[in-house]
């Protein structure tokens, strides 16, 4: 089971044997290693109980297909919800830490999209570009978005190389 992981990981850490330092290089910890093991254990079984209360509710959404997608992944379910868990939290940290929101209106996204266009058929933007330097700029983002385009050919295909014509 995943629950006794990290456990016996702390155990094994704890029961090392450390190096004597001398005093000048002394090092503080701001938390005991007891009050570290007791907060990730805390935190693992929290999500261990999200994780099945989002199986749970996956089960009734889905019906028969979501049974049977959990009898498909076997032993692998839990770590497969456990890291779309840790996944959703990391995009939520990043949605708020960067002040992020959907556009209110269609008109918002019209308006990007055909000021992006009206730049991209401006001869006199790309001259603009060249003289004050952004050109730099709209390179990496241009290396940028083929490169995710790229991986998302790759994960499309499921290969590196070509496609598989068996």
């Amino acid at each position: 089971m995943r629950s006794t992981l990290p456990t016996a990981f702390f155990r094994q850490a704890a029961a090392r044997p450390r190096p004597l330092m001398s005093s000048t290089a002394r090092r503080f910890a701001s938390t005991s290693s007891e009050n570290a093991q007791k907060k990730a254990q805390d935190a693992l079984g929290v999500a261990q109980k999200n994780a099945e209360k989002l199986w749970e509710n996956a089960k009734k959404v889905l019906g028969p297909l979501g049974e049977r997608a959990g009898t498909l992944l076997g032993s692998y379910r839990q770590p497969v919800i456990y890291n779309a868990q840790v996944a959703r939290e990391l995009v939520k940290q990043i949605y708020i830490a960067e002040r992020l929101q959907p556009p209110s209106s269609l008109a918002i996204v019209t308006d990007a999209y055909s000021t992006l266009w009206g730049r991209a058929k401006s001869p006199a933007y790309w001259r603009g570009i060249l003289v004050n330097g952004e050109w730099v700029k709209v390179g990496v983002y241009a290396a940028e978005a083929y490169g995710i385009f790229k991986i998302g050919e790759i994960l499309g295909r499921r290969s590196l190389v070509g496609y598989n014509l068996h």
